[in-house]
């Protein structure tokens, strides 16, 4: 009986053993803050580590940002001119219509209720009786009359007359506001029409943007080309870092938005946009990439906004086109294709190696680190002089050490002929 005991008490503890073992541990985390949940260390769960990144410009220019909780809506009809320009095209077409329909309809009740009023439905077909608008025998004829009268057809068939003062002041005022509301509808179509925002369309930027060397320094670059022959006037560059940052006092800033030098200071950030062109950013101590290496840069959060804005040549309206590069889209060690070639009397430009890259031969380390590797390799030749003057100072110390003991000798050996010549 012992010994089953013992056994069973084994066969338990066993049991045990490969339950705590097999059982998943689950480790309840506080409720954190979102801010505070993001500043985790990565390695918490495997969710943090392949994080994506969130755009905050789309490929096609697009700003991936919603207005939420907008309390202050009637600002937006204090501008109702750029809010009807700003709406989509099958909304500006419906209000288009409305409006139209709502002053026919309107204006149309209003010639009615004139005619009512003055008995003018009582005489119809009674030659005797002079109405307000001849031919006017309903609310039909009366909207038809509306709508002649606000567009100016004047069919001949229905005319007012001299004898309805109350019909030529109603005229006037149709005719007045008639003419604002066409200045304002028309105004709006032609200037959503005209809208630059497709002249964006053929304004290409590279899938993606590469760092390499570029006259001995480390360059971030992508490439920007126009599809049409008609040029954008005093095309110009810029771009932005997106990146949430930390502040010394603990402030959290999402989205932080930091200036890339791309030649605004050279003046090189002003394009002449004929054929595609590569714009360069130098990784210097100003650049924000100074401290990051090809090890570094897969696992920093950043993104990369490129704006390109200038004049349509046939408009002269502004156009602007924008893109972005997360730091999936940005390639250490590369360079972009040639795509400009000379033929017979002129240049060709093939787009379809417009996003192409070869590999070349980059240094991984960040520009930091080479610029100290550099500064490194130039101390022997900066300190040579320096080193030279030391050198001979302390070759001139040893000989006047060396002269001085050879003069000690030598007193030392005359006192000793002296002595021996005394005795």
């Amino acid at each position: 009986m012992a010994k089953l005991t013992e056994s069973m008490t084994n066969v338990l503890e066993e049991d045990s053993m490969e339950q705590d073992i097999e059982s998943p541990v689950t480790i309840h985390q506080p409720k954190l803050p979102k801010q505070a949940r993001e500043d985790l260390p990565k390695n918490i769960s495997k969710e943090c580590a392949k994080r994506k990144i969130q755009r905050y410009v789309r490929k096609d220019g697009k700003c991936n940002v919603h207005h939420g909780n907008v309390r202050e809506t009637y600002r937006y009809l204090t501008d109702i001119f750029t809010t009807l320009v700003d709406l989509k095209w099958r909304f500006n077409l419906l209000i288009f219509v409305m409006v139209y329909t709502v002053t026919w309809l309107f204006f149309g009740m209003i010639w009615w209720l004139i005619a009512y009023m003055r008995g003018d439905m009582d005489h119809i077909g009674d030659s005797t009786w002079t109405p307000c608008v001849s031919n006017l025998n309903g609310f039909v004829s009366a909207f038809l009359f509306s709508i002649e009268t606000e567009t100016t057809i004047g069919y001949g068939y229905r005319v007012i007359t001299d004898k309805c003062p109350e019909g030529i002041i109603l005229l006037l005022v149709q005719s007045v506001l008639g003419s604002i509301v066409n200045a304002f509808m028309v105004g709006c179509m032609f200037v959503k029409i005209s809208q630059p925002k497709k002249r964006a369309e053929t304004l290409v930027f590279s899938t993606n943007a590469v760092i390499s060397m570029r006259d001995g320094k480390l360059c971030l670059m992508f490439r920007v080309g126009d599809l049409r022959n008609s040029h954008i006037v005093e095309a110009s560059i810029r771009a932005k870092l997106i990146k949430s940052k930390q502040t010394k006092e603990g402030e959290f800033i999402p989205l932080n938005q930091t200036d890339i030098n791309v030649g605004y200071y050279t003046g090189d950030d002003r394009l002449f946009l004929v054929s595609p062109l590569i714009i360069s950013h130098e990784i210097n101590q100003q650049s924000p990439f100074w401290e990051i290496s090809k090890a570094q840069l897969p696992k920093e959060e950043l993104e990369i906004v490129v704006i390109l804005e200038g004049m349509v040549e046939a408009t002269g309206m502004t156009c602007q086109a924008r893109s972005s590069y997360i730091t999936s889209e940005i390639l250490w060690g590369y360079r972009f294709t040639p795509v400009l070639t000379l033929e017979d009397g002129f240049y060709e430009v093939d787009y379809n190696s417009f996003h192409e890259t070869y590999e070349t031969n980059t240094p991984v380390h960040s520009a930091k680190e080479l610029a100290e590797m550099a500064s490194r390799a130039e101390l022997p030749l900066t300190w040579s002089v320096s080193s030279k003057l030391d050198q001979h100072a302390e070759l001139e110390t040893e000989e006047e050490e060396k002269n001085q003991e050879d003069q000690n000798e030598r007193n030392g050996d005359v006192a000793n002929l002296e002595s021996e010549s005394k005795l």
